[in-house]
């Protein structure tokens, strides 16, 4: 394969000629600027969750509304933790010679972040349309707006690996260095 011995040959039409190395390293910085906006997204949405609880109409929710929000509150924290951590990983691996590895526990990470970060603004949404509308129209809207993020997230990008992934050579992919 490509890129596997260290050289910097690629084969013929096989993409860019770069090492094993040199290809962890353009992954991770490409990984870190998609953290960054992930991480903004989600931080300012768990900031903002964490000042609910002590507004004067906190105590006014029904039962069902705070468990709506703790469970919110709960993902927003996962989400949080799963996105920090590809930071914590390089921290820690960083001058270990494998980074080829921890961008793919890095990359599989933030993906379990995103899925946390869905699901988080998808709780929040719906905790806010209920106290908002008090209609029993607030779930359909939501789905609706799911089903936008699922479209935006992952349809899209799947269709398109399925439709021009022959464009990207198979080594190549942004999942992590091959093996």
């Amino acid at each position: 394969m490509a890129g596997l011995s260290g050289d910097h040959a690629p084969a013929p039409g096989r993409g860019r000629s770069e090492t094993i190395e040199e290809k962890a390293d353009r992954q991770w910085g490409e990984l870190i600027q998609e953290l960054r906006v992930a991480l903004t997204g989600v931080q300012i949405l768990f900031g903002f969750l964490l000042t609910v609880v002590f507004t004067p109409r906190f105590t006014e929710l029904s039962d069902a509304n705070r468990t709506i929000y703790i469970v919110t509150v709960l993902l927003g924290s996962a989400a949080t933790g799963a996105l920090i951590g590809p930071v914590a990983i390089h921290r820690q691996v960083s001058g270990r010679r494998i980074k080829p590895q921890a961008v793919i526990w890095a990359s599989r990470l933030t993906f379990v972040g995103l899925v946390l970060l869905l699901c988080t603004l998808t709780s929040a949404l719906f905790l806010i349309l209920r106290v908002a509308m008090n209609d029993p129209f607030a779930p359909v809207l939501v789905a609706a707006v799911l089903a936008w993020y699922l479209l935006c997230w992952f349809v899209l990008p799947v269709w398109a690996r399925r439709h021009h992934g022959d464009e990207v050579p198979a080594d190549d992919h942004d999942d992590g260095p091959s093996r």
